[in-house]
């Protein structure tokens, strides 16, 4: 396995009602970031053969609202490749969307997807050997 940049992954997700912890539906910020997390690790055991330790972020940029009912897919991406550290862009977006206006069980997709978190950090992996 080489980490190599531009190697990406993607996971998606549907968030639950019990999510929701402000008024509105609203889901706090910190539900993007566990994704990041998590994407974090599966690009580094594809790139790496380890799940590798997040190190930390250097930017994290909230967008827009991630509410209950929605689904959101977050995607990893390696931007560079040191000897042990890899520095990897987040975004998470909102592809579909719960209409409660139009029904109780309604929802549309987001056509193009709502871009709410965006972030870059850096991800270290055990040394080769």
């Amino acid at each position: 396995m080489t980490a190599v940049v531009g190697l990406s992954v993607t996971h998606r997700r549907y968030v639950s009602y019990s999510h929701a912890h402000y008024g509105g539906g609203l889901v706090e910020g910190a539900y993007s970031l566990g994704l990041f997390g998590d994407a974090a690790t599966e690009l580094s055991i594809r790139a790496d053969g380890d799940e590798g330790l997040f190190a930390g972020y250097e930017v994290v940029e909230f967008l827009a609202p991630l509410r209950a009912g929605d689904v959101v897919e977050a995607t990893a991406t390696i931007t560079r490749v040191g000897a042990r550290s890899r520095g990897v862009k987040f975004e998470a977006r909102v592809v579909c969307r719960a209409a409660p206006e139009v029904g109780s069980s309604a929802a549309r997709v987001c056509d193009p997807p709502l871009v709410i978190t965006r972030a870059s950090g850096t991800v270290v992996v055990p040394a080769a050997g």
